[in-house]
């Protein structure tokens, strides 16, 4: 068995007779850190469109923990746990540090309408929003709203979101 967590084979991306991505053979260990580096135009951004899958590829084939993605949806390899944060914020601006990361953990509850119903039911997940703020550093601005906190505080809750879907 391979110690691949993620692996990617012919990976190719056309756009209309355009190549972004030709032919990637990547393989990802469980517990080590990658960087995907070069000018831009090389594809990088693509290249994470396809493994996150925000984009199917033209050909090839990729895996996760062992499992074929290729044909899966986004939202479906995120619960599988292959999740991405993005380089523009993306934060509830309106609600706290705390809410945004409660809203990452309620999906454990499936598809409810959580947003709808009494804010008591939603305290179970204050505690690990707490932990997940805290590993991020973020306690102390646990009740500031989002909006407000700075750019380097708003990556480290998009982080904290991220870990909330157990990534």
């Amino acid at each position: 068995m391979s110690d691949s967590i993620l692996s990617t084979k012919g990976l190719t991306r056309e756009f209309r007779g355009f190549v972004a991505v030709n032919g990637v053979n990547l393989d990802v260990k469980a517990g080590n850190i990658h960087a995907l580096i070069g000018p831009n135009g090389a594809g990088k951004t693509t290249c994470f469109n396809l493994l996150t899958k925000f984009l199917a590829p033209t050909r090839g084939t990729i895996a996760f923990k062992g499992r074929d993605i290729t044909g899966m949806k986004p939202a479906d390899v995120a619960r599988l746990g292959l999740v991405r944060s993005f380089q523009i914020s993306a934060v509830f601006a309106h609600l706290t540090a705390l809410e945004n990361v409660r809203v990452s953990l309620q999906r454990a509850r499936g598809a409810s309408f959580d947003f709808w119903r009494s804010e008591k039911i939603l305290t179970v997940y204050e505690d690990r929003a707490r932990e997940l703020l805290e590993d991020v550093g973020l306690t102390e601005y646990t009740d500031e709203p989002a909006g407000q906190l700075s750019y380097g505080r708003k990556r480290a809750l998009e982080i904290a979101t991220t870990l909330a879907l157990d990534p």
